[in-house]
Parts: C-alpha cells; sequence; structure tokens
C-alpha cells in the first residue's frame, strides 16, 4: 500500500500496488476506498429540512425519507463556500463536505438556527465516509446519486472502517480517475473562491446540475444565480482535458491553463485512468473556443466541453 504523502488527500492509502486494476475492479462492481478524511456532520430537529431549503441551493423542505441529495452554501455574489453531499433518514439529515472548511460551516450554521428547532453537530471523530462499488446490507447510512458515478458512498464507526473496507480495496489515485472521467467537480480543487454553480453545472429543468435548484424561494447567493441562468452566460466553464499521453508528470492543482500565449484557467484535479490515459479537471475563461487546443506545463491537451459557453442564451429576453 503506497499513502498519499501530500495535497488534500495526505494520509490516505493512494494505491494498493496497481492502480489500473484497481479501477477496472472498481469499474467492474468490486471493492471500496477510504475517503476518511472528509468531514461530517448532522442536522437533527423538526425544522432541519425547511431550515436547510431556506439556506441552500437545494430544494429540501419536502425531501422524502431515505434520500440522497446535494447542495451549496454560496455567499452573497452567489459563489460556492461549502459543498455539502447529504442523505435523510427521516429523523436525521447527515452529510460530508470537505474537512477544512468543516469548522466555518458548523459554526455558520450555528449562528444561523435562530428560533428554529434544529441541531447541528460535528460527527467527523466518529464517523468515515467510504465509496464503494457495493456496500454491506448493515451499513444504515448510505448514498447514491449521479455524484457517487455508480458506486456508494456510506458514513461507518470509525471502529468498523476496516472491517467495511473488506478485502477487495482501491486507493484514491482509482477514485479520483474514475471521478474525473464522470465529469464530477470536487469543490475547492477543481474550483475556486469565485466559482459560481453556472460555471460548474448544466441545467435540466428546473435544475442546475445535482446541487442547484432554479425554482425555489429566495436564499443567499440565489440573485446570482438566476442572473446568469435567465440574463447572461457564465464567465468561465469545466472542462475536462485529454493530456499528452507523453508527459511523464501530471500537473499539479492550481497549473495555469494557456491558451494563444494567455493564462485562461487553471488545473484542477489529475489523475490517469485505465483507458482514457491522463485526464485532469480545469476552469477556463468562456471565451477560449471549445474546440482549442491548450497548453498546461508545455503539456497539450484537448477540451471535452462540460458546460456550454452559451448556455442561458436560449432563455435571453427580446427586448422590443
Amino acid at each position: 500500500m503506497i499513502v498519499a504523502d501530500s495535497g488534500l488527500d495526505a494520509g490516505l492509502p493512494w494505491h494498493y500496488g496497481d492502480p489500473f486494476r484497481e479501477q477496472r475492479e472498481l469499474v467492474a462492481g468490486r471493492g471500496r476506498v477510504d475517503l476518511s478524511n472528509r468531514g461530517v456532520l448532522t442536522v437533527t430537529g423538526p425544522d432541519r429540512l425547511t431550515w436547510l431549503h431556506s439556506l441552500t441551493s437545494q430544494h429540501l423542505e419536502a425531501l422524502p425519507a431515505r434520500t440522497s441529495t446535494a447542495t451549496f452554501v454560496l455567499d452573497p455574489h452567489g459563489h460556492i463556500e461549502h459543498a455539502l453531499a447529504g442523505y435523510d433518514d427521516g429523523e436525521t439529515f447527515w452529510a460530508h463536505t470537505a474537512a477544512d472548511t468543516l469548522p466555518a460551516l458548523v459554526d455558520w450554521l450555528d449562528r444561523m438556527r435562530f428560533m428554529m428547532r434544529v441541531e447541528v453537530a460535528d460527527r467527523t471523530a466518529d464517523l468515515a465516509l467510504v465509496w464503494g462499488a457495493d456496500m454491506p446490507p448493515d451499513v444504515p447510512v448510505v448514498r447514491r446519486g449521479p455524484d457517487t458515478f455508480g458506486g456508494w458512498e456510506a458514513l461507518v464507526p470509525r471502529e468498523r472502517l476496516d472491517a467495511v473496507l473488506g478485502d477487495v480495496r482501491a486507493g484514491t489515485w482509482a477514485y479520483e480517475a474514475l471521478r474525473i472521467a464522470a465529469g464530477v467537480p470536487r469543490i475547492g480543487v477543481d474550483t475556486d473562491a469565485r466559482t459560481i454553480p453556472n460555471e460548474i453545472a448544466v441545467p435540466d429543468g428546473d435544475r442546475l446540475g445535482i446541487a442547484t435548484h432554479l425554482q425555489k424561494g429566495c436564499y443567499r447567493g440565489q440573485e446570482t444565480v438566476a442572473k446568469v441562468q435567465n440574463l447572461g452566460r457564465p464567465p468561465r466553464r469545466l472542462v475536462r482535458l485529454q493530456l499528452d499521453g507523453t508527459a511523464e508528470a501530471l500537473p499539479a492543482a492550481g497549473t495555469p491553463v494557456v491558451h494563444d500565449g494567455r493564462e485562461v484557467g487553471f488545473v484542477g484535479s489529475s489523475a490517469r485512468h485505465y483507458e482514457e490515459g491522463p485526464i485532469a479537471f480545469a476552469l477556463v475563461k468562456r471565451g477560449v473556443p471549445v474546440d482549442a487546443e491548450v497548453l498546461v506545463d508545455d503539456i497539450a491537451a484537448a477540451q471535452d466541453v462540460l458546460v456550454d459557453p452559451d448556455v442561458g442564451l436560449h432563455i435571453r429576453p427580446k427586448l422590443r
């Protein structure tokens, strides 16, 4: 087992000797991944869903029990501050988020309770996240959705982590490669402090991606999201890069993306996929031609378009 020694996943198993075999095992429906570095919180109380509905980007007030969801906490200008991958069991809303931002999130939620019947708790010390191509039947809190790209996420007691991981394990190399290939961005790595939901998600009916609902009441940052969706275009767009396979090293997160000699964005996550080779996410300016080749550390890269640069134009009002 090789353990990651740097980055947000430092301390987690990076691979177990053969990351490409591990990817194939996960795709075949076998194996589990240790993601125990994630922050975990719970929200309890009879007002939890209506309260979260009023604060975040998702439509939550009528969320059925045993339903998986995802939502953002935005700042007043619509920038993504926190991302919550959640599951409500009918009594408790369970969620995981980035560990380094969890204390600030819990503190903000506590300050927003006012007279609502809710309690917020940081559960990171006693619960760990596991991603699995399958899950044992005795794990009580599991979620599955587009952001789990065919697998399951489970919150398990830390004393059971080793048992739940089981005999067939994969490292974060395999997990990250499948995540990037599936087009699922990681907030805080594939985004920056200026990112708005419109830059990383595709509109689909009443939803903007999986974490933002376009037809709900007011919440912090909603005005920006609605304005860009209804009247404008996102200033940047998320792309998946297919990197030249001859490069020996992958670009680090934050590496500039260059087009025609100008810096037009930055790289987020990168990994080597067992079929697609070296791939990465990048957030680039909207005006970069979708068919243009870009450079990352002098490595040539082609774009896979994830967000249409002209999204929203089809509902731009016609002035008379």
